[in-house]
């Protein structure tokens, strides 16, 4: 690596009432650490705001050109908006597309999936979404892995999103992508952090 050129990094931003202990940020933190690169992985805590978890990305990490941030639901649509900002690269796993639309429901008290912590997903966070909302450019810089088999998110809504970028698409699977762990290289490769299979193919 060139003085003075940053080294990339992996960035995970886990989904709706997720968190760091999400098996897929664990499989990608021991894959970086088993090819001595660990301490280029980041997975924050994400707040409930989304304002808040975007500002907390921007503040904590400053994403760049060289970096890219790898997103799951609703992790993906925050990876969208912080990839058109930042000029970074980004993993899309079975990214939420319409969230304002899909989380309308959800307001109000939730419990985190990996503990029995509780937080409030409040009518404006709605609106802080909405904010959010970015078209994806540059689509070489995207990659999407939709399975057709998600229980929660219909994927052609999301093959129809980042239509043009490259694209991995599963007949089966579900929303937590259980067969990440065979993904996993396919995302480094992608990321220019090692890995296997530069393949990308639908």
């Amino acid at each position: 690596m060139r003085a003075g050129v940053p080294l990339p990094r992996l960035v995970y931003l886990h989904g709706f009432r997720s968190s760091p202990q999400s098996f897929k940020a664990r499989l990608l933190a021991a894959r970086l650490a088993a090819l001595g690169l660990g301490a280029r992985f980041a997975c924050p805590q994400l707040p409930a705001s989304p304002a808040a978890a975007v500002g907390l990305v921007l503040r904590e990490i400053a994403p760049g050109p060289a970096d890219t941030l790898v997103g799951s639901s609703l992790g993906g649509y925050y990876a969208t908006s912080l990839a058109e900002r930042c000029g970074c690269r980004a993993v899309l796993l079975n990214p939420a597309v319409f969230p304002v639309r899909d989380l309308a429901a959800h307001t109000g008290t939730q419990r985190m999936y990996h503990s029995d912590d509780e937080f409030v997903f409040e009518p404006r966070h709605l609106d802080e979404l909405a904010q959010l909302e970015a078209a994806p450019t540059r689509l070489d810089r995207y990659l999407l892995i939709a399975a057709k088999g998600d229980e929660l998110l219909d994927w052609r809504e999301m093959v129809a999103k980042y239509s043009g970028a490259p694209t991995i698409l599963l007949e089966g699977g579900d929303h937590g992508l259980s067969e990440f762990a065979a993904l996993v290289d396919r995302v480094l490769a992608f990321a220019g952090m090692g890995g296997g299979a530069t393949d990308q193919g639908r």
